[in-house]
């Protein structure tokens, strides 16, 4: 069978090695999704692989396979943008880290999605340009979690189906998938008070446009709520917690206790 060459441009995700000198490298694609590609002899390329599989850049890739369930085969990958901004600053390079995680995890092989791909550039262009913020994090988690089909319900109480309203207390439950209001709710050891000013935080953090993500500000208590309530959704979805959100969460802990 003739092998058809297809081209994207693509983000790595990831890089495993394999052998002696070959890697395994992951890549979300615009294209084609989340594709698992096999990189021969990477390791000791002085031409065609080098300096290219350092995980979030922006790459254009050629590959190709003979089976849908097989390992792709990279014939080339070129650096479109390294985002030197980000790597020059270890937050950010930590938050980009976070960022491909989630991408790969909520994403199937083989699956095209635009608005994934596309997420992922301005958000990396974000991160790029602006300081690192806790709206940036919650948002794209909150973007990404709507644009793969996760989204919880938080404009209404799931029981009672009333609507979010200022002054009522409310209940998040990440097994449900959604907020309680009080009177519905009967909280349990992992169910979380959320309050109305923080539900309507995240509703505003799905749709807003990413440019305008730099102009809103979280206040400590909205940024740790939504936070808890964000990550402890996604580990509940996942099965485990994202490795890369654990070691930022660290280092942030290692640089305050510093200052």
């Amino acid at each position: 069978m003739t092998k058809e060459s297809l081209k994207s441009s693509a983000f790595i995700l990831r890089c495993l090695n394999y052998a002696e000198s070959d890697l395994i490298v992951t890549f979300y694609s615009r294209d084609f999704g989340k594709i698992k590609g096999m990189a021969k002899g990477a390791k000791k390329s002085k031409k065609r692989f080098v300096n290219v599989f350092e995980p979030f850049s922006l790459t254009k890739i050629i590959f190709s396979h003979q089976k849908s369930d097989s390992l792709a085969f990279i014939e080339s990958c070129e650096i479109i943008d390294h985002y030197s901004n980000i790597r020059g600053d270890l937050e950010k390079t930590l938050i980009a880290s976070y960022f491909v995680d989630l991408t790969d995890n909520f994403s199937p092989e083989g699956k095209a999605n635009t608005n994934v791909f596309e997420l992922l550039q301005n958000f990396l262009l974000l991160l790029s340009n602006e300081a690192a913020t806790e709206s940036t994090l919650r948002f794209f988690e909150m973007h990404l979690l709507k644009l793969t089909g996760f989204e919880p319900t938080l404009d209404h109480c799931i029981r009672c189906k009333a609507p979010v309203t200022n002054g009522t207390s409310y209940y998040f439950h990440p097994r449900e998938g959604g907020i309680k209001c009080a009177a519905c709710a009967r909280p349990e050891r992992y169910d979380l008070p959320i309050s109305a000013g923080t539900v309507r935080t995240l509703l505003l953090g799905k749709d807003v446009d990413v440019e305008k993500i730099k102009l809103i500000t979280l206040s400590d208590s909205l940024a740790m709520e939504c936070r808890s309530i964000l990550t402890g959704f996604i580990t509940h979805v996942l099965r485990r917690e994202v490795k890369s959100f654990h070691v930022l969460e660290q280092v942030r802990k290692m640089n305050f206790s510093k200052t």
